[in-house]
């Protein structure tokens, strides 16, 4: 099954790659971006989305993704009071902070929304402790769940990011990150999209300014250090061609905070204008019923085993035409989820895209007669 999804997945960067010039791609003033169809998995387009980069505060998105975890694992609750701890009181006081302090416990939901909306360094430290009873724990549950998740070039050095050599990742990694959070803890998602935030008599606004500018706009966050520059991860929710659509920006490394924001607004206006998603295939639904031989049935529906969408330039949808090729003869036993062929996606003969059919139920043997009778029949054939 994993090796099914992999396929799948490479089929999408095959798509991209197929599209690459039919749309212009947009001036990003930015050292690297990367747009992301959340709906259909798909990289629209990008610029040096592998770039090694200091991710700065989008180190909180996996912070707030193991917390997430805890909470749901029932290992801690969103109005559960923890100490906040020295360490976690003094964190580079330069920096953004919630202003908690050791002589007040705090609870983890006003930690949560410290650490989204006002991008609290404390709030990180102290949620890493709760989570994993000291900083340097967490941060191994940080790169375990990177290394989980396939980020192959992000590694994390503390739960807040603030300059540090062991803290590194790309645009590729980060809109694999945000598409997690989103999918994963939509109840908690929800944080990001709350406009400003008041502890200890304390209001500050949410960092990402989109908020205000574009109500499609519902996260996620935003990042800043010398090295880094200034770098958003955003993400909306408009309507589309069968659905509602989700698409993630991420631009790294711009000049400023209106630099980001204006950047992140033009690659997603770029995504919704000038693309749609379409649902190709739902799971399950048979696409062909071929002979089967040797088989307790004599055939046997195949299709995918997981809803197919995908995302195409505008207008380019009603030209596609499918060409299914099948692995024949089809000999049982045939396990469900077996691969028994691929589906080509046409346009003008040209080969947009490539995803793996399967098999949608299992096939056992026939009986010895029924198996020595197919035998010949194929023998014959």
């Amino acid at each position: 099954m994993k090796k099914l999804l992999a396929a799948l997945a490479s089929s999408v960067l095959f798509l991209s790659a197929a599209f690459a010039q039919s749309v212009p791609a947009p001036t990003i003033a930015a050292k690297s971006w990367l747009l992301l169809d959340a709906t259909s998995g798909q990289i629209i387009a990008s610029q040096d989305p592998d770039a090694r980069i200091e991710p700065a505060s989008l180190t909180k998105i996996m912070t707030a993704y193991l917390t997430f975890a805890a909470i749901r694992e029932k290992k801690l609750a969103l109005d559960q009071k923890v100490n906040v701890s020295v360490r976690a009181w003094k964190v580079d006081s330069s920096s953004s902070k919630m202003f908690i302090d050791p002589a007040t416990p705090v609870s983890i939901d006003d930690l949560l929304h410290g650490l989204m909306i006002q991008s609290g360094n404390d709030a990180a430290v102290a949620l890493a402790e709760a989570v994993a009873g000291d900083e340097g724990t967490f941060v191994v549950l940080m790169n375990r769940e990177a290394q989980r998740m396939g980020l192959k070039n992000t590694r994390f050095g503390n739960p807040h990011g603030l300059p540090s050599p062991d803290n590194y990742s790309t645009a590729q990694d980060l809109s694999v990150l945000a598409k997690r959070v989103i999918a994963d803890y939509p109840e908690f998602y929800k944080i990001d999209s709350v406009k400003s935030f008041t502890y200890n008599k304390i209001t500050q606004p949410n960092r990402n300014r989109l908020l205000w500018l574009d109500p499609t706009v519902d996260g996620m966050k935003t990042g800043h250090t010398e090295a880094a520059g200034y770098c958003m991860i955003a993400s909306a929710r408009r309507p589309g061609g069968t659905g509602e659509r989700r698409l993630i920006s991420v631009v790294l490394g711009t000049t400023s905070d209106q630099s980001r924001t204006q950047e992140s607004q033009k690659l997603l206006n770029w995504g919704f204008q000038n693309f749609d998603t379409v649902k190709l295939y739902s799971k399950g639904q048979a696409v062909a019923t071929p002979e089967v031989w040797k088989g307790s049935k004599g055939t046997v529906k195949i299709g995918f085993a997981r809803d197919v969408l995908v995302t195409v330039p505008k207008g380019m949808a009603a030209k596609m035409k499918p060409v299914l090729e099948r692995k024949d003869p089809l000999v049982a036993p045939l396990a469900e989820n077996a691969p028994v062929g691929k589906l080509k996606m046409m346009v003008d003969d040209k080969v947009l895209l490539e995803l793996p059919v399967v098999a949608l139920e299992t096939i056992n043997q026939a009986t010895i007669f029924g198996r020595a009778w197919d035998s010949m029949r194929l023998w014959m054939k």
